[in-house]
């Protein structure tokens, strides 16, 4: 297995550029294509994710042109698929393989779905059963209620409410929203439970609206489709910097030290840009700018432990987990049961990484708490479960002035493959 040995570092300063964001460039990609007219995107994340969905929409017979690195030009195909016949392998990219599932259980062809092993373990069931509701013919290629899956023709009917859950993961709802308007028909949902992750929908509803089509909603329990509509391009669409990305660099400023971070604002339609709000709290200063955001550490020694519902920022509250490393005391991240069915269960990959390093860890169904040592362990291996952001996340003990041992730290091309570079420049 490769590793990657990051030296002690006491110090972060510099300037970041962050890669475009996950969740808007998949989001857009898919917008894009089922639209009317030709959409140029700028500044398209670079990544495995990213790759997995161009390539399945240019085996659904969209036409993509790769102006640059990322910048691309989009066909849209007005809401229809050219290729009826796919088999489309979607890697551990959820934000294609949840949207795609919905899209063609409306696009009247035979489809297959698969991902990487660890994909096949993230439960899709909820969704396939919201869509199964409605008429759409969608079944389990292996184990029930996971990947891979089998699409086929079918008649829908959406005269009724679609009920699907949101407390398992905010993606079957986005899915959904994305792909009701390719019927024509007014459709209603109604959320079960609670609302994981409202974020994420608000970014899909900004999204969506950009393409000309509005979703009205009561509250986060029912959201209602009109009848009639179909996507229009926007003609460009930029795409911000990844929040969730520059929580690396928010927190590095806060633990060691001073950063510009630049592709996000306070106005970011990203919900993990609340993440420098959350921080403030422990004692970091944070200031926002026209084009960057600016953080500086903590005036006391150590930043001030917390106590928080991390439900409105669930990927960035991983990072929280190893600023309490450099906490004065216990802290404590709740409401995140989404971690367990993430590219790992990120509860558990967490709470064992975090005792390599020599806190004191406990974890629940749906929270960890995490105290700080006297002292990091020196020389720690990090395992990394393939999953970006426990690689990411714990380059940040380096900080703590201890060398410390990624493995496989390559798992950060799903969203930042130039991470370590960048986190280089400003570690001394």
């Amino acid at each position: 297995m490769e590793q990657l040995t990051l030296p002690v570092s006491s110090h972060a300063e510099g300037t970041v550029k962050l890669p475009g964001s996950k969740s808007i460039s998949n989001r857009t990609l898919l917008l894009a294509a089922l639209a009317n007219g030709v959409t140029l995107i700028r500044d398209l994340l670079v990544s495995d994710d990213t790759a997995r969905m161009l390539e399945a929409l240019e085996k659904l017979g969209i036409k993509l042109e790769k102006l640059s690195e990322t910048d691309w030009r989009v066909h849209g195909c007005g809401g229809d698929f050219p290729n009826k016949n796919a088999e489309l392998f979607l890697g551990n990219a959820g934000t294609a393989f949840r949207p795609l599932t919905a899209a063609l259980a409306f696009s009247n062809g035979h489809y297959t779905l698969s991902g990487v092993p660890r994909m096949h373990e993230r439960p899709i069931g909820d969704l396939v059963d919201a869509l199964r509701q409605i008429g759409a013919h969608v079944e389990y290629a292996g184990n029930e209620s996971f990947p891979p899956l089998k699409i086929s023709p079918a008649k829908v009917d959406v005269n009724k409410p679609i009920q699907i859950r949101g407390d398992v993961s905010s993606q079957f709802l986005t899915a959904l929203l994305m792909a009701l308007p390719l019927t024509g028909k007014a459709a209603t949902i109604q959320v079960i439970g609670e609302l994981i992750s409202k974020p994420y929908i608000e970014i899909t509803l900004n999204l969506m609206k950009q393409f000309g089509v509005e979703v009205a909603h009561v509250g986060w329990q029912q959201f209602m489709l009109p009848a009639n509509v179909q996507y229009q391009s926007p003609k460009v669409v930029f795409v911000e910097g990844d929040a969730s990305s520059a929580s690396y660099f928010l927190a590095a400023g806060a633990i060691a030290g001073r950063i510009n971070i630049f592709g996000i604002t306070k106005n970011s339609i990203q919900g993990d840009i609340k993440f420098a709000e959350e921080i403030k709290k422990m004692g970091a200063r944070i200031e926002y700018y026209d084009d960057h955001v600016y953080v500086e550490r903590a005036e006391s020694t150590k930043l001030k432990a917390i106590d928080l519902d991390c439900n409105h920022i669930p990927d960035a509250a991983m990072t929280l987990a190893i600023m309490a490393l450099f906490a004065d005391g216990t802290t404590t991240l709740r409401n995140i049961a989404s971690w367990r069915v993430k590219e790992t269960d990120r509860i558990a990959a967490m709470a064992t990484e975090l005792r390599k390093v020599g806190a004191v860890v406990e974890e629940g169904t749906d929270y960890i708490k995490i105290t700080s040592p006297e002292k990091l362990t020196t020389n720690a291996v990090i395992d990394t479960y393939d999953d970006h952001r426990m690689a990411m996340c714990f380059s940040l003990v380096s900080l703590g002035g201890v060398p410390i041992t990624i493995n496989d730290p390559k798992c950060v091309a799903k969203t930042f493959p130039n991470y370590f570079e960048e986190f280089a420049k400003i570690a001394s």
